[in-house]
């Protein structure tokens, strides 16, 4: 049986905040001791914050192409030039759509920058994404460790749109204590047919099922624990997910 716990005991995370103990507290206040098999999803937004990711809009200076992107995607040549600063290449502007390839490599609106949800202020701020996602799982993975028994495997989410199809699932874009990935290419199915292109994109289910108890909007649930998935004794970062851009056919 697989259950999904909320952990809805954490207050407006702040910059220098210490998340693991944050995390250790909420688990403690929902009744929840880590166990076998236990997965931690924790939102990308309070990673963010609590590695201080804030950017003030009023000293961002929009260079050329963000203010030729801005008219025609209808955004704010600021926020234009952040998402500029966080990516790879530009895939797609239209009006109100901005998508790019985030210098991590996964392609989404706004390269990940947020400003919902920031705890106040006054609406100039922008969050951007987990420095390096995998790395700030694995981080959370030691950290808590060192406070329980049986460390729960982490998986750190974003709100992807999707192409093709309307509404936004939760992801993973870091990744640590299990596979993002696994591949079951070369196994047989129960008419002993080869499988020969199944991957499962393990850390995405997990986090989309998580996304039931977090939610989108003004829920203020930051984080959730997976309970119940069967996972092999493998660890594949979320960077795994990528599909490397040879194998992208739609460019």
């Amino acid at each position: 049986m697989i259950g999904i716990f909320p952990l809805a005991a954490i207050d407006e995370v702040r910059p220098g905040d210490d998340l693991p103990a944050l995390l250790t507290a909420a688990l403690a206040a929902a009744g929840l001791v880590p166990a076998e098999g236990d997965v931690l999803v924790v939102t990308s937004k309070i990673v963010s914050k609590a590695e201080g990711r804030f950017v003030d809009l009023a000293s961002v200076t929009p260079g050329e192409q963000a203010r030729e992107l801005a008219a025609v995607t209808r955004k704010d040549p600021r926020l234009v030039e952040l998402v500029l600063a966080e990516s790879q290449n530009v895939v797609r502007a239209v009006p109100h759509v901005l998508i790019t390839r985030h210098r991590s490599g996964h392609v989404m609106a706004n390269a990940g920058i947020d400003r919902s949800n920031l705890g106040g202020g006054d609406g100039e701020q922008a969050l951007l994404l987990p420095l390096d996602a995998d790395a700030s799982a694995a981080a959370l993975h030691v950290a808590l460790a060192q406070r329980h028994a049986v460390p729960p495997a982490i998986v750190i989410s974003d709100s992807f749109g999707r192409p093709w199809r309307y509404g936004v699932v939760n992801v993973a874009i870091g990744v640590a204590g299990l596979p993002a990935l696994i591949d079951r290419r070369g196994e047989l199915d129960r008419d002993g047919r080869l499988l020969e292109v199944t991957q499962v994109a393990m850390g995405d289910m997990i986090a989309t099922a998580a996304g039931l108890a977090t939610g989108e909007g003004a829920e203020g649930v930051p984080a959730a624990l997976v309970r119940g998935v069967a996972l092999p004794e493998e660890h594949r970062p979320a960077a795994d997910l990528v599909r490397p851009l040879a194998e992208d056919l739609f460019r």
